[in-house]
């Protein structure tokens, strides 16, 4: 979990520097979008492949080799200012544009921390871990500001402030790699049982591409709408400050953060898949209405409402897919569940800088809220009655 919140830290902080690091460049909107869709799609392809390598890797030279992807992730970005190199490394590299935890760290460590604790208990261990990265992530939005005044301070350009940024975003893969240096060779729980082939999803296929699809139509939706594309909605629609803006993004995770804490008392009382959904949907209404918002204190109060109920979901989610796979394939199925959050996410920003680029109107909001709607009301259809073994039959 400490891990997690470092990772976050660093998410948040460099996610933002990146929309106005881009622009400072004179790259435009399009161009923005397409590298963020470049960043998703190469996290998509990663972790998948590690996903589907099962038991073959063992955990701790997966996020060795994860920490030092990191490393040069953020010394790539510090380094090159033109367009395909800065692809290229967003494509290979660990840089997280959105809200959640999209990089190849990700399953690796739900497969851990689901062997951890009984079922039970497994939605509130998931509600902590996200909390770390959310709390952790609010408050490197709030310091977004600090290159810029630095720079000021030094007196050298801002861009070269934020390339220092991307520097220390890179510097904080030592750290996390020196936290899972503690970590067992092998997670004993995870093992595959003697006898049995080491095929990914050979029992759980079936759920498990059922949840993938949903997932997918979730994340294209949510892509339109990833942290660095609604900062730069906010950049153009109501002329905010990287300040201004890493301020809403503060207050956004610390909505964000919290409101998981609620997740494992909902789930315990209304079962996961209700869980999901019924904190989904008003959340995704709110971010449909906050782009009609005339005003930048309407908007923000909206995507505010929006964030307070996004995020319960997560904990639920996490738990859901654990609880539905046998042990020794959950590496696989968290790689798997969770790749739609880069692959199809990722085919969405550059579709949302395209829409930016013709108007300010909050357009990917509108798009991206209603497929995400969409998507709730098909996962309450074909879920509702589906139950992990652990979760009791409603009264």
């Amino acid at each position: 979990m400490l891990a997690r919140a470092l990772r976050g830290a660093v998410d948040g902080f460099a996610s933002l520097v990146l929309v106005v690091y881009l622009a400072d460049l004179g790259f435009s909107p399009f161009s923005i979008g397409a590298l963020v869709t470049a960043t998703l799609l190469g996290s998509a392809v990663l972790t998948l492949a590690v996903g589907l390598a099962g038991g073959r890797l063992r955990e701790r030279a997966v996020l060795f080799g994860a920490c030092a992807l990191m490393l040069l992730t953020g010394l790539g970005f510090a380094g090159f200012a033109t367009f395909w190199p800065l692809v290229a490394v967003g494509f290979a590299g660990t840089l997280n544009p959105s809200e959640g935890d999209v990089s190849v760290f990700l399953p690796t460590e739900q497969a851990l921390l689901a062997d951890a604790v009984a079922g039970t208990e497994r939605v509130a261990l998931f509600a902590r871990y996200n909390l770390a990265g959310a709390l952790a992530g609010a408050l490197g939005s709030l310091a977004v500001g600090v290159p810029e005044l630095l720079a000021g301070a030094l007196g050298v350009s801002r861009s070269a402030g934020f390339r220092a940024a991307f520097v220390v975003y890179g510097l904080a893969a030592l750290p996390i790699a020196k936290l899972y240096a503690g970590l067992p060779a092998r997670a004993p729980a995870a093992a595959v049982p003697v006898g049995e082939p080491r095929v990914p999803l050979s029992r759980s296929r079936p759920v498990v591409l059922r949840l993938t699809a949903l997932f997918a139509l979730d994340s294209f939706g949510g892509g339109f709408v990833v942290k660095s594309m609604l900062a730069l909605w906010l950049f153009q629609r109501f002329g905010f400050s990287i300040q201004a803006a890493g301020n809403v993004f503060f207050a956004m995770g610390l909505l964000g953060g919290f409101s998981q804490l609620v997740s494992p008392w909902l789930a315990a009382r209304i079962g996961l898949i209700p869980t999901m959904v019924y904190t989904h949907l008003p959340a995704n209404a709110f971010l449909v209405l906050a782009a009609f918002m005339p005003s930048a204190p309407l908007a923000i109060a909206f995507l505010l409402l929006r964030m307070a109920f996004s995020q319960m979901d997560v904990p639920a989610r996490q738990s859901y897919v654990m609880a539905m796979v046998p042990p020794e394939e959950r590496a696989a199925a968290a790689s798997v569940t969770n790749v739609p959050r880069s692959l199809a996410t990722g085919l969405s920003p550059s579709l949302s800088g395209a829409l930016l680029a013709l108007s300010s109107f909050g357009w990917p909001l509108v798009i991206g809220g209603a497929l995400k709607i969409v998507y709730d009301l098909l996962l309450l259809a074909q879920f509702r009655n589906v139950r992990p073994p652990e979760e009791p039959a409603p009264r």
